[in-house]
């Protein structure tokens, strides 16, 4: 059985490692690009306390010596059903099921100004851009003497009050208390402001009530200014403005506000359902077509009652689906009947800064904040990296920043224009 993978994030890599050593399957990943790489704590890598490599793993080397999986570089342009057929952006692949693994891409509501200006919260390669971004616009207004200028280099406005826009702005605040005039004394008569807007009337929308008040009263007390009920509508000329009439001058507007997925040639229309994620089945079988599959945040997944309207996009959601999709290959060759697709909820998170964090666990209800929030933050999300060495290189790093409150990652490293293809 010939499994083709589009996608290495959690969904993809997980299906993958699941059908190691499976003798009657042989599986191919493809991804654009050659590492996996953990999202939720990309928002560290792009204000320097962590670096890339803590957060992400070649494909290639987690692949060696597991004889029936490999790995193709590339991306996918278009799918062939009839055929059982893909084309790459550097040559074709044949399959016998085909998973798309392809996750979610930033969604800027259809604004062109903040598509094309805003600092987008979304890859490893986003994560590098912000923090050159910032730490040029740190050096810029270090030599500034015109006061306006200078504030607006040194403000910062983030757009969604997610769990990724409330750590961001965190981590900003505690950059700013601990860093900021200890490394630029230049500026130590300058004001710089942390904005963290939401559309919503609450941060963390899907978390308890506890937890949304918690975390505005901790990012409050950290000098963080939070604007709810506040819909970001254009950013022009250095100026985010608002649906209220508001306007705030600034030369970094990072965006967390919205993911949606991706459209494929070759997938019929009617396989789409809200959100342009594909409409799949209780096992993850795409509607409308043959042998195609979709997991994690790029699928919307009928059939589970506890959710009749399909399932949150996170990090739990895609690896559950990728473990259950892999048994129902196991089941196919064994001519064994398949499982649905059931999600067992374990909970929800989010850090806030140093030793303060918020978490949700669904049975029984219980809401923890505060030391020992955080302490559960940083096990789940070291235990959920793919490789030890992963996972011991970033506790290194917590551990430095954790006690000495700074790291010594912030360097502006630009590849050179010639060697990029």
């Amino acid at each position: 059985m010939k499994i083709v993978i589009i996608g290495g994030g959690f969904a993809g890599i997980n299906l993958a490692k699941e059908l190691v050593n499976q003798p009657q399957i042989q599986v191919t990943l493809v991804d654009k690009n050659n590492y996996n790489f953990f999202p939720p704590l990309i928002y560290q890598v792009a204000t320097a306390f962590l670096e890339p490599s803590s957060i992400s793993y070649p494909f290639r080397k987690f692949f060696a010596g597991k004889k029936n999986l490999s790995f193709r570089l590339g991306e996918l342009l278009s799918v062939s059903p009839a055929e059982k057929k893909i084309t790459l952006s550097n040559g074709e692949l044949e399959y016998d099921y085909l998973v798309f693994a392809t996750g979610a891409e930033t969604s800027y509501f259809g604004m062109e100004n903040v598509m094309k200006n805003a600092i987008p919260m979304k890859t490893l390669n986003d994560a590098i851009v912000m923090r050159n971004t910032l730490l040029k616009n740190l050096e810029k207004a270090a030599i500034c003497k015109d006061m306006r200028k200078r504030r607006k280099l040194l403000t910062i406005v983030v757009a969604g009050g997610g769990a990724t826009g409330v750590e961001v702005s965190g981590m900003f605040a505690e950059m700013r208390k601990n860093i900021l005039l200890k490394e630029y004394p230049e500026l130590d008569t300058s004001a710089s402001n942390v904005y963290l807007v939401d559309g919503g009337d609450a941060l963390l929308a899907p978390m308890s009530k506890e937890s949304q008040k918690d975390t505005l009263e901790a990012l409050t007390k950290l000098g963080v200014v939070v604007k709810l009920n506040t819909k970001v509508v254009d950013y022009v000329d250095d100026t985010v403005m608002f649906e209220n009439g508001e306007t705030i001058k600034t030369k970094n507007l990072i965006w967390a506000a919205g993911v949606s997925a991706k459209i494929f040639e070759g997938i019929p229309k009617e396989s789409y359902g809200r959100g342009r994620r594909m409409a799949t089945d209780e096992f993850n079988k795409v509607n409308g077509v043959d042998h195609i599959y979709a997991i994690g945040d790029t699928a919307i997944t009928a059939g589970d009652k506890n959710f009749p309207d399909g399932h949150p996009q996170v990090a739990q959601v895609a690896i559950q689906q990728g473990l259950n999709l892999a048994k129902n290959f196991k089941a196919i060759v064994s001519n064994k009947p398949l499982k649905p697709f059931a999600y067992n909820d374990k909970g929800s998170m989010a850090i806030i800064g140093k030793a303060k964090a918020v978490v949700d666990l669904p049975s029984p209800k219980w809401h923890f904040k505060g030391f020992f929030a955080w302490i559960i933050w940083l096990f789940i999300h070291l235990i959920s990296l793919i490789t030890y060495r992963n996972r011991l290189n970033t506790f290194w790093n917590w551990m430095v920043a954790y006690f000495a409150k700074d790291q010594s990652l912030r360097m502006i490293i630009r590849p050179d224009k010639k060697i990029q293809s």
